[in-house]
């Protein structure tokens, strides 16, 4: 059996030299690690430049430089300016007008008007100037109606002699035209519906923000916890690679007493080359976790390429915490962004219902017009009598009109009602889906929780076992090899321990992210 052994514990005792530098293992382990440390575990080593880092500090930092953050916080600002769009249509619109018009044209025959004119073998003529500036406003009502009010004079001279009463002469008009339906597209719930629809899209974008928000800090709780557990595991790595070397130095010193045979040293040694290769491999997973982290905390390429270690200062949670299922669904049902959005489409479709129902009536109108006019041989006189209100126009009337059939709206209405339906439906579904992700996570908890106690005991029973099997092998009674199992389950099992703890951390964090309470947890408020 030891013959058959024999070439595979040489070759991990080799290897062993190889990887600590060949030098000897005394009974120190703190010598033996410093020696180790100049020459092979330099990177292991906690460096003098790294960047240490809370969990809050880290969340900040994401909710600041997270690329999917800045995406869905644009995204919001679009919907916002579509806002201000559909107000706009309420905004009154000024016109200001001028023109100048001279034209001459031939006679056939003398005109009334144009004293003096004879009939003869070449054309009269007909020279006149037109000078006209124009002001109007118009606007669209908020009660669907809509008004245009213009205002507009002018200067008319025609050359030569004439019989008008003025040449030249002065005229303006003032008109007020009034258009209000007063079925169909009648009031300011059925106006300000685009502005409401405008609306309920930035609320929806603003929703989807706050879930990027929600789902960026999750991330990186998970990331935080991982490099922290990565860590941690790292530790006990060393520390059972310490185990072994000081296993090794006292197999050695028992060999060189005479009182061991040199295949345990040999185990020993092949033992501690194991534990090397554990490190090596939690030192990947330690940078590889650090590049994870460092990902979510920056949005540049040029911090993806840095090397400085990050170090978690946050120690993990260990203590139980109450997990309440009444108030954490209460907490859901309030906060969380798909039920917030479900009913946010409810009111939306509630919106183009009212519409489309409104669609329904037959057109009709209002149409009124008021004008006054004035005339003068200058353009005090003008206006003067188009203050007298003495000359003026006014009139009005009803506009019906109707589709035969109107089959066109009727078919949106349905629409909008079918679309209704669905909105209420999908709110069904998202608050039962919200109720099994609350119950999941509330199981979760309690399961971690439950998981860290009884690591815990399985990490001490461990530890009682190796120091037992320590004393066996002190009394003879033992062999290296099963101490080396013995380290190897310690290991494992502070391991254990280790992800259970950090599993609870993560599920408490899992818990916040389905009750929507993690920016109330951090003090955060999206604006």
């Amino acid at each position: 059996m030891i013959i058959r052994f024999m070439p595979r514990l040489v070759f991990l005792a080799c290897l062993t030299l190889v990887l600590l530098g060949g030098a000897p293992v005394s009974g120190s382990s703190s010598s033996s690690i410093s020696s180790n440390e100049d020459l092979t575990f330099t990177e292991l080593l906690p460096s003098d430049s790294v960047i240490t880092l809370t969990l809050q500090e880290a969340v900040m930092q994401a909710l600041e430089h997270n690329l999917d953050i800045q995406v869905s916080r644009q995204s919001r600002d679009v919907r916002l300016t579509d806002i201000i769009f559909q107000q706009a249509q309420f905004d009154p619109t000024v016109q200001l007008s001028g023109r100048y018009d001279r034209n001459v044209s031939p006679l056939n025959r003398p005109i009334f008007g144009f004293g003096g004119a004879t009939v003869g073998s070449e054309p009269d003529k007909i020279d006149q100037n037109d000078t006209n500036l124009g002001l109007g406003i118009k606007q669209k009502l908020l009660t669907g109606g809509s008004y245009d009010l213009k205002f507009d004079t002018n200067r008319n001279s025609v050359a030569g002699e004439t019989s008008f009463l003025f040449n030249p002469s002065y005229t303006s008009n003032l008109r007020f035209d009034l258009t209000q339906p007063l079925l169909r597209n009648f009031g300011p719930t059925i106006t300000k519906v685009q502005i409401t629809l405008a609306r309920n899209a930035a609320d929806l974008e603003q929703l989807t923000l706050v879930n990027q928000v929600l789902s960026v800090i999750a991330q990186v709780e998970q990331a935080y916890w991982e490099l922290v557990f990565a860590r941690e595991n790292l530790k006990v790595t060393r520390a059972t690679l310490q185990a072994a070397e000081e296993l090794l130095a006292s197999n050695r010193a028992k060999v060189k007493a005479g009182v061991m045979a040199d295949v345990e040293a040999l185990q020993a040694q092949a033992g501690v080359a194991n534990q090397v290769e554990q490190i090596l491999l939690a030192q990947k997973t330690v940078l590889d976790q650090e590049d994870q982290l460092r990902r979510l905390l920056n949005n540049s390429e040029y911090n993806l390429t840095q090397t400085t270690p990050l170090v978690p200062l946050d120690p993990p949670v260990q203590q139980r915490q109450e997990t309440p299922l009444k108030e954490s669904l209460q907490s859901a049902f309030e906060h969380r962004p798909e039920i917030l959005q479900a009913q946010k489409n409810i009111e939306t479709s509630t919106v183009n219902t009212r519409f489309a129902k409104n669609q329904l009536l037959p057109d009709i109108a209002f149409q009124g017009s008021l004008g006054l006019s004035g005339l003068g041989k200058n353009p005090g006189d003008n206006l003067d009598r188009l203050g007298s209100t003495d000359f003026y126009n006014m009139g009005g009337g009803l506009v019906l009109s109707y589709p035969l059939g109107n089959r066109s709206a009727q078919s949106q209405y349905q629409r909008r009602v079918l679309e209704t339906q669905q909105s209420q439906v999908s709110l069904l579904r998202v608050r039962q889906q919200i109720i099994l992700d609350v119950k999941e996570a509330i199981r979760q908890v309690q399961t971690s929780f439950k998981r860290t106690r009884t690591n815990q005991t399985a990490r001490q029973l461990s530890e009682r076992q190796l120091k037992a099997e320590e004393e066996r092998l002190n009394l003879g009674l033992s062999t290296t090899r099963l101490v080396l199992e013995f380290q190897r389950d310690l290991r494992i099992a502070r391991g254990r321990e280790l992800r259970a703890i950090l599993d609870y951390n993560q599920s408490l964090s899992r818990l916040r992210l389905v009750t929507a309470s993690t920016l109330e947890h951090y003090h955060i408020e999206v604006q």
